[in-house]
């Protein structure tokens, strides 16, 4: 990483924690889950040191992204700005739109300050970045883009194995495997020799990444159902991560409970409650991810 940049890279639930430093000032991208808060502001202030936090960006609207902004905000007094496509929804704190009750997760709400649009052009750690739109896995998403160090902050939109959940496909809005496929495209024109994630460590290998993303997407377009399964299990474990234990009688109407889960099944699956919660508790044992005791699945 250039000498302005820290990265704090976090396990589940939580995104990661990028800081840029510019003189006694700096800025924060994207805060973690909520639930992680007070370990963010912990994580933050150590790397701060003597600087000040002036500001803290979101890459996109996702519960692991801003559920630490509140915390943070009273933590340091920083001004805090948001996708221009979210602001609306944030100042309202709509909780279906910001998709926490959509997925069965929290989120505190906050103050938003500013929006950031596609195009807008910002120093921080000591470089010039462009945010350039990212649709796909949150339609409003932001990446930043530092086009003289040949860096990309990407959140959600790139990872090393991959890409976030295709909601807007799941839930039954659209659009989102075409908006991927245009954000994968336009990321593949940019000059990039390292990205930092959303989550897990930033990487160089930006042309094999390019091409595991697109192979999955490939994968999910071919079989709407494995878009399905992938949605569900990952937001199922997410919701076992933050609970630690649910009791096995109680799974199935939880996951008819949850729109996410209710939708992905109805459109792709197509399942009686009990079948699906038979298929998710046998892949997340399969995977290691939970085990049984006393009648309940118990994250690992």
């Amino acid at each position: 990483m250039p000498p302005g940049i820290r990265v704090l890279e976090r396990g589940w639930l939580s995104a990661n924690n990028i800081l840029l430093f510019d003189g006694d000032d700096a800025t924060l991208i994207d805060s973690g889950y909520v639930t992680h808060a007070a370990q963010t502001v912990a994580l933050v202030r150590e790397a701060l040191g003597p600087r000040r936090l002036a500001r803290l960006l979101n890459t996109h609207s996702h519960s692991d992204h801003i559920g630490g902004n509140a915390a943070v905000q009273r933590a340091f007094g920083c001004r805090i700005g948001v996708p221009q496509g979210m602001l609306e929804a944030v100042r309202a704190w709509d909780e279906d739109a910001l998709l926490l009750s959509v997925a069965g997760q929290q989120g505190e709400p906050f103050a938003a300050d500013h929006a950031l649009a596609p195009g807008d052009r910002l120093t921080l750690g000591g470089l010039e970045w462009q945010a350039l739109p990212a649709p796909g896995h949150a339609m409003d998403a932001l990446v930043f883009h530092a086009p003289d160090a040949r860096g990309l902050i990407s959140g959600d939109a790139l990872w090393r194995n991959g890409f976030g959940i295709l909601f807007a496909e799941v839930i039954g809005s659209g659009g989102g495997i075409e908006a991927t496929r245009a954000t994968l495209e336009a990321i593949g024109r940019l000059s990039i020799d390292w990205v930092i994630p959303g989550h897990g460590a930033p990487f160089v290998e930006v042309d094999e990444a390019l091409a595991a993303a697109f192979a999955r997407l490939r994968y999910f377009e071919e079989d709407g159902a494995r878009m399905a399964r992938n949605a569900i299990r990952a937001c199922f474990t997410f919701t076992l991560l933050e609970r630690r234990r649910l009791p096995l009688a109680a799974l199935a109407a939880h996951l008819a409970g949850v729109p996410l889960f209710r939708e992905a099944n109805r459109r792709f699956l197509g399942l009686p409650p009990e079948a699906l919660a038979g298929w998710l508790v046998d892949e997340l044992l399969r995977s290691g991810v939970a085990e049984i005791r006393e009648k309940c699945l118990v994250a690992t």
